[in-house]
């Protein structure tokens, strides 16, 4: 189906809508998450610079040891985890969080879920 999509396009529009208000400073930096069908992604984003401070997701070799069996929602807290101590580790305490224009259901927050475990706050 492409880019004409309804439910991608509805998806990208509740982004934007969100975007709007939601922006990240180097103090408290954006905690971004895109989720595709078989994998999800997270990033803290500076936008005062634009720059990526950190990133986590599925594919990373760090933690697909530790997704071996586990479901889509507990590979997603996986991925929380390891980034909210990714987070610790560049002296980030306290994010924003932009859960891209998905349901904060499900991956979404296990993944929220699991960066606040690692010590994350927002």
């Amino acid at each position: 189906m492409g880019k004409t999509n309804p439910t991608r396009l509805a998806r990208e529009r509740r982004h934007i809508r969100v975007r709007k208000r939601v922006s990240g400073t180097s103090e408290r930096p954006r905690l971004n998450v895109y989720r595709s069908l078989n994998h999800i992604y997270a990033q803290v984003i500076d936008d005062t610079i634009g720059h990526t401070i950190v990133s986590a997701s599925t594919l990373d070799s760090e933690v697909q040891s530790k997704l071996a069996g586990l479901s889509k929602v507990a590979q997603a807290r996986v991925v929380g985890q390891v980034l909210g101590k990714r987070a610790l580790e560049h002296g980030i305490q306290q994010v924003v969080f932009d859960r891209g224009g998905y349901i904060y259901h499900g991956r979404v927050k296990s993944l929220a879920e699991g960066a606040r475990e690692a010590g994350l706050s927002f």
